[in-house]
């Protein structure tokens, strides 16, 4: 089964991007990771994020992997989870602090000639586009639900007259900071973090290839803005179809314009002015 590849990773308003693009063409093991950065604040040797060093470690050993060494993209990513376990052990980190954690959420798929493996953690996603133009999320958002709650006292406060998004994350920030206690429980959500804990969160199956036409892999950065009204299904079905009518720079391109202008974050409530982009549109051939 062959594959035409196409990828972005575009850094948002953060000072490093933290999210990664996994390609390793000889296992056809293709990727997206979206670090995220410590409550506590943790700086690398070139000043890098806990949450750009966990992206890309999660990069550098699923890219290096060999035939002779894979087994399995659940191996993988339990693998990967350790490996960052031990970083963040000699760099220091408490590990039985989850504020000082390096976290990342990813999605993966491998092909092969018969079927589409795939595991995800967090946030990151999968759709399925099928030759009828039907498309299938193999994957759903872990963070959602606990974000809900959050997104609800941003948009409460806009309501009340709170116009500035300095003011409006104060108010968010300690459901948050509380939400980051939940992570790998069954109250919270799943999320790559260094400790055997978080592997039963990981989900990971396959499908076949029947009549499937292509693959979308994002971070959340690359989400479909929502307005009131609109349905997870309207937003899916919105960024699949601007993507594989035009293409992942474009869709892109289009999504920082209407961020830069809504620096407040008001007319698409969100933490972020602009968060880090990253895709992967695989069309099969």
């Amino acid at each position: 089964m062959g594959a035409d590849i196409d990828w972005i990773s575009v850094q948002g308003t953060g000072e490093w991007n933290e999210d990664a693009v996994i390609l390793n063409h000889d296992l056809k093991i293709y990727g997206v990771v979206d670090g995220a950065t410590s409550l506590v604040p943790y700086r690398g040797t070139s000043k890098e994020t806990g949450g750009r060093l966990a992206s890309q470690l999660i990069k550098q050993y699923a890219e290096q992997l060999t035939s002779t060494e894979f087994n399995g993209l659940d191996t993988l990513l339990k693998e990967a989870n350790s490996r960052l376990g031990q970083e963040m052990e000699r760099c220091g980190i408490n590990l039985h602090s989850k504020d000082e954690l390096w976290t990342a959420g990813a999605a993966l798929i491998r092909i092969t000639d018969t079927y589409i493996e795939f595991i995800q953690v967090g946030d990151c996603m999968i759709y399925a586009m099928y030759e009828d133009g039907s498309i299938r999320s193999l994957t759903r958002d872990h963070v959602a639900a606990i974000d809900l709650q959050s997104k609800r006292i941003w948009e409460e406060g806009i309501a009340t007259g709170v116009l500035t998004k300095e003011l409006l994350w104060e108010m968010v920030k300690p459901v948050i900071a509380a939400n980051k206690q939940k992570m790998n429980t069954p109250e919270g959500y799943s999320i790559i973090n260094g400790m055997a804990e978080a592997e039963p969160f990981f989900e990971y199956g396959r499908i076949n290839l029947i009549k499937l036409h292509s693959l979308l892999l994002v971070t959340d950065g690359l989400f479909y803005p929502g307005e009131v009204g609109n349905t997870e299904e309207d937003l899916v079905n919105s960024l699949v179809r601007y993507v594989t009518e035009k293409s992942l720079e474009q869709y892109a391109e289009w999504l920082l314009q209407l961020e830069r202008a809504d620096t407040e974050c008001i007319q698409y409530p969100r933490f972020k002015i602009s968060d880090d982009k990253t895709g992967i549109y695989i069309r099969l051939t």
